[in-house]
């Protein structure tokens, strides 16, 4: 399963992304991977990857850093910036789009897969 998150810098894509693994029980710190690009966790049987794609200066470093061995159908992924690696990255079963209000976010939440529409049924 593929997630985009879209929101402007501070709008909480990687908060989003660690109230969902504390909410799978993941024990440990969960860290912004804008530095590292990539941060894996595994946790309640499932692969997870999170993307910050920030500081790709172009698409063809996705192919580069060796991230597309990743999507082999075992994982979820979510992935900040997923404009930065274009046509690179698997389309989005999900896309979330934070913004910040005067007071809190709003999130819109898009299934575009058959696959995301089932997980957005539960919401």
């Amino acid at each position: 399963m593929v997630i985009y998150l879209h929101g402007n810098l501070g709008a909480g894509k990687t908060t989003l992304v660690r109230g969902v693994l504390e909410a799978l029980g993941y024990p440990g710190r969960v860290k912004s991977p804008t530095y590292t690009l990539v941060e894996p966790y595994h946790i309640a049987g499932l692969d997870l990857r999170h993307f910050d794609l920030y500081r790709m200066h172009d698409e063809h470093e996705w192919d580069s850093a060796g991230f597309r061995d990743e999507f082999d159908g075992h994982n979820i992924f979510f992935i900040e910036w997923p404009e930065k690696a274009q046509n690179q990255i698997p389309q989005a079963d999900v896309e979330i789009v934070l913004d910040i209000l005067h007071r809190g976010r709003n999130a819109e939440i898009h299934a575009n897969t058959e696959i995301g529409k089932q997980c957005t049924a539960n919401l």
